[in-house]
């Protein structure tokens, strides 16, 4: 009986949902005690073995400047954030470390320093003029009237021995009447004769015009006057009926075969020059063709008022193509003898802070990017290149383009770079937290001096970036020129302006950290005077004196 009990007993018990619940609970406590204990001593066991290494730290390929000891998310650009090659970046402390990454994303490249021919390129700016050995005045061999003109405007183009105009010459009519007198007699009087003859000589009579006269018996009245060069006709000085002395000029004329072309060289650029060298030239209103020349003459005084020497090139103009006072471009390439076999580095590769000049060198025996700051002394600029005097040996690998990606990741790591050569802990900004910091997170306390900038650093960071550039302004005089120069000048920055009159160029020396070209030719173009990008309003040209007005 007891027995049967027990049983009808145990089967409620077994067949209890609330047992069922109770068996599964202690079953899953017990599962899982197994499971945390197994991996809390493989967790102990991987804390053990990261205390015998070095932690890893995280970074960001395109910021560098972020340094977590987890991985996780940029909080600048929101990128994985990757483990830092500490090994790597161990072989010198002032060195800058990029990723490959990195390198890549900020396009920087590097070249080999090597030895190359120094050719400095030097570009100058002028216009071309008549050649002024071929300028020549036809005038009045004898006084008279101006009968009759047969070439009348200016412009015309005239052959040599071509008739320009008809003179009527009372003293002419009454050397011919001597001499047809004189020829009666000249068998008995000879010394008559000739003395009659000689004075139409003297007037530029020909022989063959004398005999003409002889012979025919009578006397001429009108006398042509022949043109003694083929040319075009610059200016013409007498009207029909005008009465002329014995060498007044009648016609200015020019032969336009042969031209010069006028350059303006400054002084910066006339140690690079010398008579001989080849230029080649594009003029403005022809583009595409190209010209050459030799420098025949280089004037050697250099203009008070525009700095700048004039540079002479003959140039052949047998097809009439070019003409007086075009714009022409011309380039010199200028073989430097005493910087042969120098070592030439691009122009991208150098930072420039007025005093100094660094270029970043890429770190030997490793194939990751690792730069380290240089200064170097540099030489003369040929072109988009330069001279390297001295700092750097030839083999040496250095950045030649995104060299400003480099040094910007130099400064925020406060390694050594361009405007903080002496290196030193950047500041500290929220989400920019350095392993080891022992500052408080956030910005830097303001009053921790170690954490503010130095009066040197800040003066070196403040340096001008002085640039130099040219471009055309329209206007005519001297007072144009004053004005021109004098707005330049108002502009912020610029520290010199000067405008050539002839060629309406300006030149400006301004400082790129305070203002830029556009700034100064809008300034230029409230003065009333229109600039290469800028036009000047009508109502403030309208106000300029009638000698500055300078459009058609």
């Amino acid at each position: 009986m007891n027995t049967t009990k027990s049983s009808i007993l145990m089967k409620k018990i077994l067949f209890n949902r609330y047992f069922h619940f109770s068996l599964f609970a202690i079953g899953g406590l017990f599962i899982g005690w197994l499971f945390f204990h197994s991996s809390g001593k493989v967790e102990e066991k991987h804390e053990h073995a990261v205390q015998d290494g070095k932690t890893t730290i995280w970074t960001c390929a395109m910021h560098p400047q972020i340094r977590r000891d987890a991985p996780g998310k940029c909080p600048i650009c929101g990128m994985d954030l990757i483990p830092l090659n500490q090994n790597v970046a161990d072989v010198d402390p002032n060195a800058i470390h990029l990723t490959k990454e990195a390198a890549q994303l900020a396009n920087v490249l590097t070249s080999v320093v090597s030895r190359q021919s120094s050719v400095k390129e030097v570009r100058l700016y002028g216009k071309l003029q008549a050649d002024e050995r071929l300028l020549q005045s036809q005038v009045a061999q004898y006084p008279g009237r101006i009968d009759k003109l047969l070439v009348n405007f200016t412009g015309e183009t005239v052959k040599k021995g071509q008739t320009l105009a008809l003179i009527y010459s009372p003293e002419l009519v009454t050397a011919q009447q001597e001499l047809l007198e004189a020829a009666k007699t000249k068998q008995s009087q000879p010394e008559i004769y000739e003395a009659a003859k000689e004075k139409l000589q003297l007037w530029k009579l020909s022989d063959s015009q004398i005999a003409g006269i002889e012979n025919s018996g009578k006397v001429q009245t009108k006398f042509e006057v022949v043109s003694t060069i083929s040319g075009i006709v610059t200016s013409r000085r007498v009207n029909n009926g005008d009465y002329v002395s014995q060498g007044t000029s009648l016609y200015d004329l020019v032969d336009l075969t042969s031209l010069w072309v006028m350059f303006d060289a400054y002084e910066s650029d006339l140690p690079f020059l010398k008579s001989g060298d080849k230029i080649d030239f594009t003029v403005q209103a022809m583009p595409g063709e190209t010209y050459s020349g030799k420098i025949i003459f280089i004037d050697p005084v250099v203009d008070p008022i525009t700095r700048v020497s004039k540079v002479r090139v003959e140039i052949n103009n047998r097809s009439g193509k070019l003409k007086p006072e075009m714009f022409a471009t011309g380039v010199v390439k200028a073989n430097m003898a005493e910087f042969k076999d120098k070592m030439v580095i691009p122009r991208s590769a150098v930072l420039w802070t007025g005093k100094r000049s660094i270029v970043y060198v890429k770190l030997p025996g490793t194939d990751e990017p690792i730069f380290k700051i240089r200064e170097i002394g540099l030489g003369p600029m040929l072109g988009s290149s330069y001279i390297v005097a001295d700092g750097l040996t030839e083999g040496e690998e250095i950045v030649t383009q995104g060299t400003f990606s480099v040094d910007a990741a130099a400064q925020l790591e406060g390694k050594p770079s361009m405007m903080n050569p002496s290196g030193g802990q950047v500041s500290s900004m929220p989400g920019m937290d350095m392993p080891g910091d022992k500052r408080s997170k956030g910005n830097p306390d303001p009053a921790d001096k170690s954490t503010q900038p130095t009066k040197e650093t800040m003066d070196k960071s403040m340096k001008p970036m002085i640039e130099n550039e040219m471009f055309t302004v329209s206007g005519n005089c001297d007072l144009c020129k004053e004005r021109i120069e004098k707005a330049a000048k108002s502009v912020g920055g610029v520290t010199s302006a000067i405008w050539d009159t002839k060629t309406h160029k300006i030149k400006v020396e301004f400082d790129s950290m305070k203002t830029d070209l556009s700034a100064i030719q809008k300034a230029i173009a409230r003065a009333g005077h229109d600039t290469e990008k800028f036009k000047a309003d009508d109502k403030t040209y309208e106000s300029l004196p009638e000698c500055c007005h300078y459009r058609k």
